[in-house]
């Protein structure tokens, strides 16, 4: 079941800018719609109508830094119908609008990333350490490794993370003031010396998760956890979040106001 997971993962990446539907994919791959998507999600972490929308928006992405095509016309060229859905979408899951994403080149020039810290909202709440490594290959394609750490309430990233680090020189990262819930720890690393559209948009996916999710509560508000970052294929997930953002004063700024 695998292979004809990954087999559905890789037609839907080559065909997301399609208005194709689980039917498609299941035809493609021999397995019934159900069949298939309750191994879709078990395997990768998603159903695959998040799979397919998580691969448009990386698509109008890259559009909307590439060209000047009107937003609605970006809509409609990545396989969505109504641009009011696209962009409430698209802001939820990158965190910013189509919009502002289109000019944050030039907001990050004038106010690049830097290693930070942004708590969550629970003052003395709880706390999560541990340390990233990322693989050779990973290395290899980023050179220079920003590395930016989430806690997420979902296994994807989407959005801002509950509280959140771009790390400095070394792997090790602290996350603090954690309310009370159960998160996932994702991390991601973009090329450092990159410009700020190919870390927008990096050629690359490079990134990983904690095995376990992060159950923090009174009795329990103290957790270590360990990431390792590899480089993903080509038709795997990519990371939807503006990362460089989250480590901008100018927008961390505009956040707290």
């Amino acid at each position: 079941m695998r292979k004809a997971v990954v087999d559905a993962a890789r037609f839907i990446a080559g065909h997301c800018g399609e208005r194709i539907t689980l039917c498609d994919v299941a035809d493609h791959v021999g397995y019934s719609p159900f069949h298939l998507s309750r191994a879709f999600e078990r395997q990768l972490g998603r159903p695959p109508g998040q799979f397919i929308a998580t691969h448009r928006f990386h698509q109008a992405k890259r559009l909307l830094l590439a060209s000047d095509e009107r937003v609605i016309d970006i809509c409609h060229a990545v396989g969505f119908t109504s641009v009011g859905t696209f962009t409430a979408r698209f802001t939820s899951a990158v965190g910013q609008s189509p919009a502002r994403f289109r000019r944050l080149p030039e907001l990050l020039a004038d106010s690049p990333p830097r290693p930070i810290m942004v708590p969550g909202a629970a003052r003395e709440g709880g706390m999560v350490t541990g340390s990233v490594r990322l693989s050779a290959a990973a290395s290899a394609a980023v050179g220079e490794a920003a590395v930016y750490v989430g806690l997420f309430p979902r296994r994807a990233a989407r959005g801002y993370p509950v509280s959140g680090t771009l790390l400095g020189q070394t792997g090790d990262f602290l996350l603090a003031d954690v309310p009370a819930g159960r998160y996932w720890l994702l991390a991601a690393a973009l090329p450092a010396k990159a410009c700020a559209e190919t870390q927008l948009v990096p050629t690359r996916t490079v990134a990983g998760a904690a095995a376990e999710p992060v159950c923090v509560s009174p009795r329990a508000p103290l957790h270590h956890r360990d990431v390792q970052l590899d480089v993903l294929a080509e038709w795997d997930t990519p990371v939807l979040v503006a990362l460089p953002p989250l480590a901008s004063r100018l927008t961390v700024a505009e956040r707290s106001a």
